[in-house]
């Protein structure tokens, strides 16, 4: 397990800023922190190296690029053994329908959510790329009628604000 990082107040407001909005430049974050520009650039650089800023990343919405329908795919995998493991995983994140995996506890042992264009698609990817897999004893399907975003992940006992 990672280990965390110290954060200060100005760290965890830069944090926040940055969530919310990753292109605000280091002039306005500065501005709105209350340190100058170069404190606020050592201080982004020096969250990035520690890993606590893992990347940038662009958010699209699925139906613009044709797939308006999202589910949650619940795969039991059986047998459940390491040789197995990497090459599914590989594989499912290379699906162009696949959004994030996870790994779990518990009787499912992984949940996909996925964006396919509708349920014609849905049950191809079901039939054609999970079911069809050996390794693959089970999948339930759940559709996602709606999703919200919450607010930017803090350390514990820091209130969102």
């Amino acid at each position: 397990m990672a280990e965390s990082v110290a954060l200060d107040p100005v760290d965890l407001h830069l944090l926040r800023l940055l969530q919310n909005d990753a292109r605000t430049t280091y002039r306005d974050l500065a501005e709105q922190v209350g340190v100058a520009p170069s404190t606020c650039l050592d201080r982004v650089t020096r969250l990035r190296r520690s890993g606590v800023i893992l990347g940038h990343q662009l958010r699209v919405d699925p139906a613009k690029l044709g797939r308006g329908l999202q589910a949650l795919l619940l795969v039991q995998v059986r047998p459940h053994r390491r040789e197995l493991v990497g090459p599914f995983v590989e594989r499912i994140r290379a699906l162009p329908e696949a959004r994030t995996v996870f790994h779990l506890t518990g009787p499912d042992d992984y949940l996909v959510h996925v964006a396919v264009a509708d349920m014609a698609d849905l049950q191809r990817l079901v039939l054609d790329e999970f079911t069809a897999r050996r390794e693959v004893a089970r999948v339930e399907t759940r559709l996602i009628f709606q999703q919200w975003e919450c607010g930017p992940l803090l350390p514990p006992g820091h209130a969102q604000s």
